[in-house]
């Protein structure tokens, strides 16, 4: 099973509606995301390169999900900043998948954490860097040291419980509390 079809599991058996994913990219992700979620579901993909997502589009049409996806592109911190501006969106969102720039990590999971319901969950990509994080801290540069902290944080994080997966480049799940 690859990263993106146990994603699209964890939105179904979570009975999932609403979402949010930092990073697009062609939107591979995004796709198996929304064929996880019920006809009335909603993710909100975030990104600042229309180059690449409308690469993502072509196949979100083919898929039939693009009623389920509504694509902002603005930078993600200042999209998630809107979204808590409006108190009606705190505590309303069931998941989110981040992989966007690796120095905003910590960034954006402190602001999805504010817009998640209790029990739903985040899915950090990327926690193992190719085995980088383990090594020593003095060879880091900043992605590796961020992907560091943003592990340190949940570990020692007491609004949530977490998991970390070796699939793909490493993959956390953590739970609001």
């Amino acid at each position: 099973m690859d990263q993106a079809e146990l994603m699209k599991i964890l939105v179904q058996i979570s009975g999932a509606k609403k979402g949010i994913e930092v990073g697009v990219f062609t939107g591979y992700s995004s796709l198996c995301m929304a064929e996880g979620l019920p006809e009335d579901g909603k993710l909100y993909c975030l990104d600042v390169s229309e180059e690449w997502t409308d690469i993502g589009k072509k196949y979100w049409e083919l898929a039939g999900v693009q009623d389920k996806i509504e694509l902002i592109l603005a930078p993600a911190v200042e999209t998630l900043d809107k979204f808590i501006e409006d108190e009606d969106n705190l505590g309303t969102f069931d998941f989110a998948f981040i992989d966007a720039d690796k120095t905003n990590y910590i960034n954006y999971y402190e602001r999805i954490l504010k817009l998640l319901k209790p029990n739903g969950f985040i899915m950090i990509d990327n926690v193992l860097w190719r085995g980088s994080v383990i090594k020593d801290p003095s060879t880091f540069d900043e992605d590796t040291k961020v992907l560091r902290e943003i592990s340190e944080l949940v570990k020692s994080d007491n609004r949530v419980t977490h998991c970390m997966i070796p699939i793909g480049d490493g993959l956390s799940i953590v739970r609001k509390k």
